[in-house]
């Protein structure tokens, strides 16, 4: 790529924007002191060289076709011109127009495709930007307190769906333990959560949690008027520019969601809201026949939809209301929303796998390439969400997933770990983690042996006998 003398590699920023979307300091008190707005510090020479130092040269590259083994190579280089350009990006609260250029990779989320909504809408963007992003990023995590959602479990550092699970399923068969009681759980699925992001209503949140205006403002312009064209294979689309939603595949998309939904919790004590990203879990406590809590709060999520929050209810958006009470099996599952789960489930996807073993070995490939091919592709079935569901499982299930163990073992020819001893260094390693992080909503009783159930009691998968 080559450039004529004289011609700058980004064009120049200016503060000429849409001034109607843009968020203005707001004027001061008569009795108050005058407000100073802290403007937000710029990146340093350092922090930007470090980020150029730790691209993946094999992701690929954006809109500009500068690829990541450049940027890498040439971080030194780089340095200066870049921490320039993005300070200025900062202090004008603009980001350049090429920068926030996308090109949408279609992906299909399904092996057969019927409609357009069997697509997901990847976004590559400028590895410059990703770059830009991360450094932007760090800024908000160290104005924000991003453990303000403690029951939103997806893009945090040591929370899993298990743990979201977890939570739920104890939440559940403690309150089961009570007489006259039974429990309520609604599950949410929201379409398109992050293409549905409405700019405005995103950086009013901001503001309310303690970002700076002028950070505030550029987190505007990053998320508006943005050129976005449809590639598939050789085929592209004609650009047009978008000022709604966060595109999937940015560095910044996980994070603003975050802070976006932090005030989707529950108002009444007997209810809880368990968040993994978009998925949402209700769970009502009911006693004595009492669901008025209940009622009010699935009220009060459906008004949040509607009125506060991004996330539009449509025709697509999917809900379950389900009941469950001590003693009593659940309601069946519809088949459109039915997965097979636990250990008669795993069980038996796991033992298809083994086919796959077996021809590997018969084509002569070693002890050690069978076993890392048993790990990534039986193993981890057997073991997905384990720490959830094996402590309830009868000793019938538990002796036909070791059998399926066995028969790994006789075709690959070593030992291997059992479930229940992959179960036990899970729940340890699990516990351990969670006694690091005192924003655990976890608590180390959750991971704690119960005697009723002679494992792993609060993270039963079952209601208790």
């Amino acid at each position: 790529m080559h450039n004529a003398p004289g011609t700058p590699l980004y064009p120049t920023l200016s503060t000429t924007s849409t001034p109607a979307l843009m968020i203005r300091t707001p004027p001061p008190a008569p009795d108050s002191p005058p407000h100073q707005e802290k403007s937000p510090s710029g990146v340093t020479a350092a922090e930007v060289r470090k980020t150029l130092q730790r691209i993946n040269p094999r992701k690929a590259a954006g809109p500009d076709n500068i690829s990541g083994r450049v940027l890498k190579g040439c971080a030194y280089q780089l340095t200066e011109v870049l921490t320039d350009i993005f300070n200025t990006s900062l202090q004008q609260a603009a980001v350049p127009t090429c920068l926030k250029t996308a090109t949408i990779i279609p992906i299909p989320k399904t092996s057969t495709v019927t409609g357009l909504n069997d697509y997901r809408p990847v976004a590559l963007t400028p590895i410059v930007m990703k770059c830009f992003e991360r450094l932007v990023m760090a800024h908000i995590k160290d104005c924000v307190d991003v453990t303000v959602d403690p029951h939103q479990y997806a893009y945090r550092k040591n929370r899993s769906t298990e743990d979201a699970i977890s939570s739920v399923v104890h939440t559940a068969l403690t309150h089961l333990e009570n007489k006259d009681s039974y429990v309520r759980l609604l599950f949410v699925d929201f379409t398109s959560a992050f293409n549905t992001i409405i700019p405005q209503t995103l950086v009013q949140k901001l503001t309310t949690l303690g970002l700076s205006f002028t950070l505030c403002n550029w987190v505007l312009d990053f998320l508006t008027d943005r050129p976005q064209s449809v590639r598939i294979h050789d085929v592209s689309s004609s650009s047009i520019s978008l000022s709604t939603g966060s595109p999937q595949g940015c560095v910044l998309s996980p994070l603003l969601f975050t802070l976006l939904t932090h005030d989707c919790s529950a108002i009444h004590p007997s209810c809880l809201i368990v968040k993994f990203a978009d998925d949402t879990a209700v769970v009502g406590r009911i006693a004595n026949n009492d669901e008025s809590d209940y009622r009010q709060e699935v009220e009060h999520l459906e008004g949040w939809c509607r009125t506060k929050q991004p996330l539009h209810q449509r025709e697509e958006d999917q809900g379950d209301d389900r009941g469950l009470q001590k003693g009593q099996a659940p309601p069946p599952v519809p088949p459109a929303h039915r997965r097979d789960c636990g250990g008669s489930g795993l069980q038996l996807q796991a033992h298809q796998r083994l086919y796959f073993l077996r021809r590997l070995r018969r084509a002569g490939l070693g002890s050690s390439v069978l076993t890392s091919f048993y790990r990534c592709v039986v193993e981890s079935v057997l073991s997905s969400c384990i720490i959830v569901w094996h402590g309830s499982c009868s000793a019938a299930e538990k002796k036909a997933l070791q059998r399926v163990v066995k028969a790994a073992q006789r075709t690959v020819g070593r030992s291997l770990p059992t479930t229940t001893d992959i179960y036990t260094s899970r729940c340890r390693k699990r516990a351990s983690c969670i006694m690091k992080d005192p924003t655990h909503t976890c608590t180390l009783n959750c991971l704690s042996p119960s005697p009723q159930a002679g494992g792993c009691g609060a993270l039963k998968a079952g209601p208790p006998d």
